[in-house]
Formats: structure tokens, C-alpha cells, sequence
């Protein structure tokens, strides 16, 4: 017969002890937003928001600050035959702003030019 009333020891009770075990360490917590060759992942969002009617606006946001924001527009605008701008944000930086539901002509964009990876866009919206 198997004895399952045991008594687990703490570090309390030997205070002639310095060493201090840590209670809620995670080892892997830093590495838990990599990606698998161990890069931080950052999203890419790409949302649609409802004007008036039938009109849309697609905004993009979260590319990286080393990219030209003004030739990614110049280059959607052309490809896609849309208006666009870029807004600046408090909170989220350079947003780009597309007239239309451009979101899977973005997305598509974006990977074909090898601006981001497929895993890396988060498409929102209705």
C-alpha cells in the first residue's frame, strides 16, 4: 500500500540557509513571443473600418520602422488603383490608410514583396 500523506519541506524552515529558491520563474519567458529562428515576432494588422454606405477605409500598421512607408503607398496605390495616406498615431506610430477593402490585396502584397512573412499578418475586420 502506497502512502500518499507526505509532508513537503520549505525553505522557511531552514532559515540557517541563504539560498532562496525562485517561486514563479519561467524560463522560457523571453523566448516565448520568438519565432523559430529565434527573432522576436512582430504582427503586422490589417483592419477595415466602415465609413458611410458602402465606403471603407483598409489600415495597415505595425511594419517595421526600417521600411519607406511613402514606397510601400506608392507601390499599393499604383498596384491597386486606390487612394491612400499615411497617418501618424500616438500610440501605433505610421498607419497606412487605403481607400476600399484592400485587406487581402495588402496581405498578398506584402508577401509577394517579401516585406513580412504570411505568419506574421493578422487580418481583422468584418
Amino acid at each position: 500500500m502506497v502512502d500518499t500523506n507526505f509532508q513537503i519541506s520549505t525553505c522557511a524552515e531552514d532559515s540557517d540557509s541563504n539560498v532562496q529558491i525562485p517561486r514563479n520563474f519561467d524560463p522560457f519567458a523571453e523566448s516565448k513571443d520568438l519565432g523559430a529562428r529565434g527573432i522576436k515576432k512582430e504582427y503586422v494588422h490589417i483592419r477595415v473600418q466602415q465609413r458611410n454606405g458602402k465606403k471603407s477605409w483598409t489600415m495597415m500598421e505595425g511594419l517595421m520602422k526600417d521600411f519607406s512607408y511613402e514606397k510601400i503607398l506608392k507601390d499599393l496605390k499604383k498596384e491597386y488603383c486606390c487612394n491612400g495616406t499615411i497617418i501618424q498615431d500616438k500610440e501605433l506610430g505610421k498607419v497606412i490608410q487605403l481607400q476600399g477593402d484592400q485587406r487581402k490585396n495588402v496581405s498578398q502584397f506584402l508577401v509577394k514583396a517579401d516585406i513580412v512573412n504570411k505568419e506574421q499578418i493578422k487580418v481583422h475586420g468584418f
